[in-house]
């Protein structure tokens, strides 16, 4: 399955969710995100899946050759950002889980 087939099965999971709004529901930066309560925990981003972390979480994930943090054209890496190695077997609906559970926290 391609991450863009991926990213469609995580959207349909998530969506019908309460407070959850899908992709394309918006416009500009994260149009492309699932958000929570209007912020944003996971979204496609030049075909990887990017999530919202903890930054501890982030580190553990990074240090296991899972992806790296995201960088938004910026040239700064966002500590609480990771984007997912394609190649990575982490669980995509898991790990969306976990950033939803931390969106929700904040």
């Amino acid at each position: 399955m391609s991450p863009e087939e991926k990213f469609e099965v995580l959207v349909d999971e998530f969506t019908g969710r309460p407070g959850i709004t899908p992709p394309g529901a918006t416009g500009g930066f994260g149009r492309s995100a699932l958000r929570a309560q209007g912020r944003i925990f996971a979204m496609f981003v030049r075909g990887q899946l990017v999530l919202k972390l903890p930054k501890a979480r982030v580190d553990e994930l990074v240090e296991g050759g899972h992806g790296v943090r995201f960088d938004a054209n910026k040239g700064t890496p966002m500590k609480e950002w990771l984007a997912l190695d394609a190649g990575s077997r982490q669980p995509w609906s898991a790990l969306a889980e976990e950033a939803l559970e931390f969106v929700g926290k904040r």
